[in-house]
């Protein structure tokens, strides 16, 4: 008779490891937290995101836009209600709305340069991308005849003189919308073109979300 053959079906098991190999392994789960891989990130509530709101409305009444849409991306809102996140997310769509198309390259270029430029950047790109949804379910809410849906409403452009959209003779409210999409996929090209293709790929794989 073979060795083989001395063995029966249930000799054949894994009972033979008794050593727990991944607790040897450094780069083993079981050798560090894997919160740490999630850092903790600060809670807003509804009333925090009106009052962050509120305090970039005045800075875009006192005419200053740069500071408005700094303001907007350094305080990004992850850790909170759906209703806080909508809320900054209009703001945010509100600043984009306020600076001029010519004014977009050069405070992009300006924003990046700092310290953290680059962070700010892939912020704006997840706000650009959320409101690109939003819009988008508006379009087919349209189309579907179910009526507009509440991101729909944030889409809304500013009635301010002198945004991107409200220089466009002719917008109907029926077009605001669409209007809408081409000042967010506008604001895409131009931080693609500061910040490179990298930043799509930084923004589709973080996990936090605006």
């Amino acid at each position: 008779m073979s060795i083989i053959q001395q063995h029966t079906e249930s000799s054949l098991t894994d009972a033979w490891r008794t050593i727990n190999i991944d607790a040897l392994d450094p780069d083993s789960s079981q050798n560090f937290p894997l919160s740490t891989l999630h850092p903790p990130q600060p809670e807003f509530s509804d009333q925090d995101a009106r009052n962050l709101q509120s305090q970039i409305r005045q800075l875009l009444q006192a005419g200053d836009a740069e500071g408005a849409l700094r303001s907007a991306l350094e305080n990004p809102i992850y850790n909170a209600p759906d209703l806080a996140k909508e809320t900054h997310l209009q703001t945010v769509i509100e600043v984009l709305q306020r600076i001029k198309v010519n004014e977009m390259t050069p405070l992009l270029q300006k924003i990046y340069n700092d310290d953290r430029g680059s962070e700010s950047l892939d912020v704006l790109m997840k706000y650009l991308y959320k409101g690109m949804a939003a819009t988008s379910s508006g379009i087919s809410s349209q189309h579907t005849g179910n009526g507009p849906r509440t991101p729909t409403k944030l889409m809304t452009p500013q009635a301010t003189g002198f945004t991107q959209i409200g220089n466009r003779s002719g917008i109907t409210s029926g077009d605001s919308t669409g209007a809408a999409m081409s000042v967010l996929l506008s604001w895409h090209e131009k931080v693609v073109d500061v910040a490179g293709l990298g930043c799509i790929g930084r923004v589709m794989t973080d996990f936090r979300r605006v």
